[in-house]
């Protein structure tokens, strides 16, 4: 009784700083938990379709190239645009509606921009030697190329609006994260015939359902106004001095996503897909984990630093240490529930045994990564909320060139699995950079 009392006190006396995040922890957390199925759902279903083949690794490799400036653009809004807005609500609130409407009339310029240039693009890009990829696959992904080029435009909107829920303190947007995975994986059932149609338009109209589910809620509450293509408003000098430099650090930082495409192109057909399925299990625990800590913890240290006080780096540090503890924890069951968990997921239709086998190694070497990408990711935010941008920029040039000797030093040796070790260790190489960062600036407290 006197442990349980302790704990208790100790819980009660804690920081409010530490409770509102621990909150947030455990919404998001369930939401993630919620959309999770839906993508395990979907992920099953394309595995029972597909299988391990080259319509897979065709609709990954467009499919990824086309994700990847959007995934930037949404990184970089998150870590801009909450503490930004924290400020504005401290201070001139009533500028926000302007600053809404031009950032949204610049997104959808950005959005159009990169839907045609991925549609002038892609056919070029696929059809070089260089990619890796063999024939069959370069024409089929080709043929997808009109269709996922209009994923970029409805995902720039999609991050836009997802930014704005979460800047405001709400976290109805983690939830609805699954809608484009429940749209496909309906779209996988009801059209069970073959080809590649019901893959790519799956996706398309459930990126058209989730920027519909976001803006819905956002204009009754009157949180969207007409997009203006001008640049008036005070804060556009607030919000450019940090995008340019995180833009260049998420843009390197993520372009390892892309480069693991063509070093497991060269790895013959199947393994892009390989590679993806390991991956896929690991987003279901990655994207729980980095979800609640990004989300729960970035508004709390924004709102601190605006206050000022020290007790920021005392929070950081608190859940840096106790987030690395759970990644281990999580890395040691994943490695012992992993064959269940391939098995369980994809074993069934066009995925064989023998390919459950395979993806369960490159699952276990991607485990690795856990604990030292958690705790990154409280740094990140640490970082973030006092406006730190130059110090993630570095990281990204860190984390790339680590990625790039991992890839050269371990795929020789162990194949696709030498692909997931390799950003084990980028992240590993990055946790250790940013700990010394840490302590730098916590001695100029």
């Amino acid at each position: 009784m006197n442990l349980f009392s302790a704990i208790r006190a100790r819980i009660h006396n804690a920081h409010p700083d530490h409770h509102v995040i621990a909150r947030s922890m455990v919404w998001v957390a369930l939401f993630v938990l919620l959309g999770s199925f839906a993508r395990a759902a979907r992920e099953m279903a394309i595995a029972y379709r597909y299988g391990v083949s080259a319509e897979v690794d065709a609709y990954l490799f467009v499919f990824n190239l086309v994700s990847w400036p959007v995934g930037v653009w949404f990184s970089v809004l998150t870590v801009i645009l909450v503490p930004l807005a924290a400020r504005i609500r401290q201070g001139e609130s009533a500028e926000l509606p302007r600053f809404r409407s031009e950032l949204l009339g610049l997104a959808l310029v950005l959005g159009l921009t990169l839907a045609f240039l991925g549609w002038l693009g892609l056919p070029w890009l696929l059809h070089s030697s260089w990619t890796g990829l063999p024939s069959t696959t370069v024409t089929i992904a080709t043929q997808m190329v009109p269709t996922l080029a209009l994923l970029a435009p409805l995902g720039v909107l999609i991050s836009l609006f997802s930014v704005w829920m979460l800047a405001a303190g709400q976290h109805a947007n983690t939830l609805l994260e699954s809608v484009p995975a429940l749209v496909l994986l309906l779209a996988l059932l009801a059209f069970p015939g073959g080809g590649v149609e019901p893959l790519v338009w799956g996706v398309l109209v459930g990126f058209a359902f989730h920027l519909t589910s976001l803006a819905v809620p956002l204009a009754r509450r009157g949180e969207i106004e007409s997009p203006r293509l001008t640049r008036q408003s005070p804060q556009w000098p607030a919000f450019w001095q940090g995008f340019g430099i995180m833009l260049a650090g998420q843009a390197v930082m993520s372009f390892t996503g892309i480069i693991d495409q063509f070093f497991a192109a060269h790895l013959g057909t199947g393994a892009i897909a390989t590679l993806s399925y390991a991956n896929r299990i690991l987003a279901l625990i990655l994207g729980m984990g980095a979800t609640a800590v990004s989300r729960a913890t970035l508004p709390v240290f924004s709102q601190a630093h605006v206050q000022g006080g020290g007790q920021l780096h005392r929070v950081a540090t608190h859940w840096v240490r106790l987030l690395f503890v759970l990644g281990l924890v999580a890395m040691i069951v994943g490695w012992w529930l992993a064959p269940w968990a391939v098995k369980l997921l994809f074993e069934r239709g066009a995925f064989t045994a023998a390919d459950t086998e395979v993806v369960t190694e490159v699952f276990r070497y991607g485990l690795a990564q856990l604990p030292f990408y958690f705790a990154g990711l409280v740094f990140v935010s640490y970082l973030s909320s006092r406006g730190l941008y130059g110090w993630l920029l570095w990281s990204g040039v860190i984390g790339l060139c680590s990625k790039l000797f991992g890839n050269a030093l371990l795929i020789p040796a162990y194949g696709v699995g030498g692909v997931a070790f390799a950003t084990a260790f980028m992240y590993a190489t990055n946790f250790v950079f940013f700990w010394w960062v840490f302590q730098k600036l916590i001695r100029t407290v």
